[in-house]
């Protein structure tokens, strides 16, 4: 559970931001300049690090240069809407509620380590009250493949449950905050969403919150996972972690994610293969300052998206 001070803004440590620009005519060069590091002018070997380091505000510079002009992003609300839902105080003290996005037809947002052509959410409880701490609780999101680059997210709907912690148990909660995030179709918009609602303790069970809880991928345990053993050796430039993991097969090509659990480690898409009931995950990660740094095996994590269904792993073990 993360304490939520005063101010308090969730970042997504898990993947750095990206552009995308999902298939947008005319874009391909000036894509391809950014990933390769020339539009920035810096060599190809660091356009992962100083590069990645600047992609937030790069990439929706990017993506506000190629979207269409909207005048005080007056037509978002056709776009994207956010509504706060209310499912009231579970058992264990905790307040359940979510937060609900509403896509439009043919649009999507983006899960929270959203590949290499995604921009992640990111979340400040600032003006909330009685808001002592929050747990996220993210459903299974789908892969979507954007002329050979993949990301990861939502499309129709997402509905995002919050576990939230009062300061004052048995007393009305307060959440408010905002959230950016990028919405995409044949162009990219970078938007800030608000919401603003008072949490009834006493509120009844939300279905849509408890279906959205329900969808979250598997547990390790759950799913079979008998063991998880990272091997990790230096690169040119960074790390590589060789995972094997035990575990029935997922379904499909078993689409994997690797996390750090460090803001400031870059992780390149993982590369899959079977070996039997092994799952092999490699991944290159690199610091975006271009240093040296540990990697603690128990922050990592593989998110394993099955055409059957999706497995969450934390943590491995010494290979």
């Amino acid at each position: 559970m993360t304490a939520a001070p005063p101010g308090f803004k969730a970042q997504s440590p898990l993947s750095p931001k990206s552009p995308d620009f999902c298939g947008k005519p005319g874009t391909d060069a000036l894509y391809y300049m950014f990933l390769t590091g020339t539009l920035l002018g810096i060599s190809p070997p660091l356009r992962h690090l100083e590069g990645m380091r600047a992609l937030k505000y790069l990439s929706l510079a990017l993506a506000a240069l190629i979207a269409p002009p909207v005048a005080a992003q007056g037509w978002i609300d056709d776009v994207v809407r956010v509504e706060v839902l209310d499912g009231g105080t579970g058992p264990d003290g905790l307040h359940r509620a979510a937060i609900r996005f509403v896509l439009a037809d043919g649009w999507k947002t983006y899960w929270r380590a959203p590949g290499d052509a995604g921009i992640p959410p990111e979340f400040s409880w600032r003006g909330s009250r009685n808001v002592a701490a929050t747990r996220m609780t993210w459903p299974t999101p789908k892969v979507f493949d954007q002329n050979g680059l993949r990301s990861v997210g939502y499309e129709h709907e997402l509905v995002l449950p919050i576990d939230i912690e009062p300061s004052s148990a048995g007393t009305p909660l307060r959440l408010k905050g905002k959230v950016e995030l990028g919405v995409c179709k044949d162009v990219c918009i970078p938007s800030t969403l608000k919401f603003d609602q008072v949490l009834d303790p006493n509120a009844p069970h939300h279905p849509a919150i408890l279906a959205a809880r329900s969808d979250r991928p598997f547990s390790a345990h759950e799913a079979g996972v008998t063991s998880a053993k990272c091997v990790i050796s230096p690169t040119g430039s960074g790390l590589r972690v060789e995972a094997h993991i035990q575990m029935p097969h997922a379904g499909g090509a078993e689409f994997t994610v690797t996390e750090s659990g460090d803001p400031d480690i870059w992780v390149s898409e993982t590369q899959v293969q079977r070996r039997g009931d092994t799952l092999i995950a490699t991944s290159d990660l690199m610091h975006l300052s271009a240093q040296s740094f540990a990697l603690d095996r128990s922050a990592l994590r593989f998110t394993v998206l099955g055409s059957n269904h999706a497995v969450d792993i934390q943590g491995c073990t010494a290979g």
